[in-house]
């Protein structure tokens, strides 16, 4: 119970004890206990952890169909599955764990203790630190989008995208997920985003630390986002647009323009979240009207 309009659902409730947090006032009633905490959202996962069950195991490190090339290094601990591929001089830390179906591509290296689901393609030359989560499916690396109009005007020139894919350590990116290489340089994720299912990430784009993208948001090519920046579902950033630390965009929100540090922007084309709320109370009074 976080807040006080959780407090009818504990008046109703069979349950014998409740997590709390410090500054609710509440009766515990009898028979039933609480446990004060400082926060009951993080208190909650630390005793999820508890009852999470453990994740599949592999009877033998690494699975005789699994296909690795000589000339990969191959860290202390790692367990990798049934149909995987590990490329020319790619690099694995210790405790990497590749589920089956997993296909890491020529001269990319893997730190300590990141787990890789099924289905994943991490492509060459890209740079995944430690301590990362990719569930299933999720691209890394794969061409950006790039094209030009060739010279007689009848058809698509496809632009080389010669970077890759940066991503830092403790970042966790959902199922479907795509993270395009550059153009040139590197696309980077930075230490701690995370990244929900159906999020797409274009070609030069940068994530600062410990962002946040809901499912179906998009990043269209070379945007920047500060620090802890919050990204709603299916909101969508322009191409060359950087977005401060500490800014919230709104879900399904469009957003054309650069957005300030630490404001929170809503709607279509995305401004200020007050002065959208106003705009769209002022048209449902006109409408009635």
């Amino acid at each position: 119970i976080g807040s006080n309009k959780y407090v009818k659902f504990w008046q109703d409730s069979k349950a014998c004890a409740a997590l709390i947090n410090y500054d609710l006032n509440i009766a515990p009633g009898d028979n039933r206990a609480f446990l004060k905490v400082k926060n009951v959202d993080l208190a909650m996962a630390k005793i999820l952890e508890l009852f999470n069950p453990k994740a599949p195991v592999f009877d033998t490190d690494i699975h005789p169909t699994a296909v690795i090339h000589e000339t990969a290094k191959i860290g202390a601990g790692c367990k990798i599955g049934p149909n995987c591929y590990v490329g020319k001089h790619v690099e694995l830390g210790s405790e990497v764990l590749l589920y089956p179906n997993v296909c890491v591509f020529d001269e990319t290296s893997i730190g300590n203790n990141t787990i890789v689901w099924s289905g994943t393609v991490i492509r060459e030359r890209c740079i995944i630190g430690s301590h990362c989560i990719f569930h299933t499916n999720v691209s890394i690396g794969a061409d950006g989008f790039g094209y030009r109009p060739s010279e007689d005007g009848k058809g698509l020139v496809k632009i080389p995208q010669i970077g890759n894919v940066i991503i830092g350590n403790h970042v966790e990116i959902g199922a479907n997920s795509c993270v395009d290489r550059a153009k040139f340089s590197a696309t980077i994720i930075g230490d701690g985003c995370k990244i929900d299912n159906l999020v797409q990430i274009a070609h030069n784009s940068i994530m600062g630390r410990s962002c946040i993208m809901a499912g179906h948001s998009g990043l269209a090519g070379s945007v920047t986002l500060g620090d802890g920046v919050i990204i709603g579902g299916s909101a969508s950033i322009k191409d060359h647009t950087t977005i401060h630390s500490g800014a919230k965009v709104g879900a399904g929100s469009g957003v054309i323009a650069d957005v300030e540090a630490g404001k929170t922007v809503l709607g279509y084309p995305a401004q200020d979240a007050r002065d959208m709320l106003k705009q769209w109370v002022a048209i449902r009074r006109f409408i009635k009207n």
